[in-house]
């Protein structure tokens, strides 16, 4: 008995994932589980240089600043309570100081462009099409940090403006990196504080926009449709009933190897997946002699792979 229909999966075999691979990852917080299970295996990759970013033009703004050599100054940031932000990144960045405030995003820019150059693959996770623009300027923001809302306009970017968007995004990468492979998708969270009618139709713009663009090297991975369709069932989300639970992750973590990560990365997987279980693991008592082969099994594990595999860092 077939008790849900699976979405059609290939693997794609022109440039797989594996332990020599560098993957950069930008987006919405759906990118950061990606990130997060891409670490616990002990994958290169770097998540989120300038925190969660849920809209195009948002990721389009500071990918471009990054390889066109931009700096931040005074003039791009402001004081709110106590603290100095930047309308262009997460609030995770924002800081006390100003001078770090500004040292730090400049440092990023840095780090990113660099990361852009060297990446094997660059993944972008597009949460909403609905975005903010700041009206003293009609400057689009990334986030709003907790800045009064009557401050702002909100506006929904058309198909166009995002296929717009992509396409930059994808040039401004190929200026610098023409071997890298743009893995698009859009993520399972639902944006239902637009409303509902509003998220699905935010979605259907951003999945329209992607399949506009995709090429030999520009891919789209079906985060989304997954959630959707394959696990459409409210156990598989977390108590608010928006974003998608361990069990969900897991589940498009397994597709998303299924089709990206190399089929000779498993065996190194199965073993940092040992060493990292061991690790965690708490003994009853740390100096039986049950713990103590466990720790020798560990540390044998980590010379056999430190020996292919020395940038791994446990």
């Amino acid at each position: 008995m077939k008790l849900l229909t699976e979405i059609p999966l290939k693997s794609e075999s022109n440039n797989q994932i594996d332990y020599h691979s560098r993957i950069l990852l930008f987006g919405s917080c759906f990118s950061e589980n990606i990130g997060n299970k891409l670490d616990y295996f002990k994958f290169q990759n770097y998540q989120n240089p300038f925190g969660i970013l849920f809209q195009p033009k948002a990721i389009e703004t500071l990918i471009s600043k990054s390889i066109n050599k931009k700096q931040y100054t005074e003039a791009d940031i402001f004081l709110k309570d106590e603290r100095w932000h930047c309308f262009d990144v997460h609030s995770k960045l924002s800081n006390v100081s100003k001078e770090d405030l500004l040292v730090n995003l400049n440092n990023q820019l840095k780090l990113t462009n660099k990361q852009i150059h060297d990446a094997s693959h660059i993944m972008m996770t597009l949460g909403t099409a609905w975005v903010y623009k700041f009206i003293e300027n009609n400057s689009m923001v990334a986030n709003c940090h907790k800045v009064p809302q009557k401050l702002f306009k909100k506006e929904l970017l058309s198909v166009d403006d995002v296929i717009q968007s992509l396409m930059a995004m994808v040039s401004l990468i190929k200026s610098v990196n023409k071997k890298a492979s743009i893995i698009f998708t859009v993520s399972p969270v639902r944006h239902l504080k637009d409303g509902f009618i509003e998220n699905t139709l935010s979605k259907s713009h951003l999945i329209t926009a992607i399949h506009s663009i995709l090429n030999e090297n520009v891919y789209y991975f079906p985060s989304y449709e997954i959630m959707m369709d394959e696990l459409r069932d409210y156990r598989f989300y977390n108590d608010d009933m928006i974003h998608p639970n361990p069990t969900a992750i897991n589940y498009i973590w397994e597709k998303f190897m299924k089709v990206w990560v190399a089929e000779k990365a498993f065996i190194t997987m199965g073993e940092v997946d040992f060493i990292q279980k061991a690790l965690f693991h708490k003994p009853f008592n740390p100096n039986s002699g049950a713990h103590i082969k466990l720790l020798q099994q560990i540390e044998t594990k980590k010379i056999q792979i430190l020996k292919e595999f020395p940038q791994l860092v446990f």
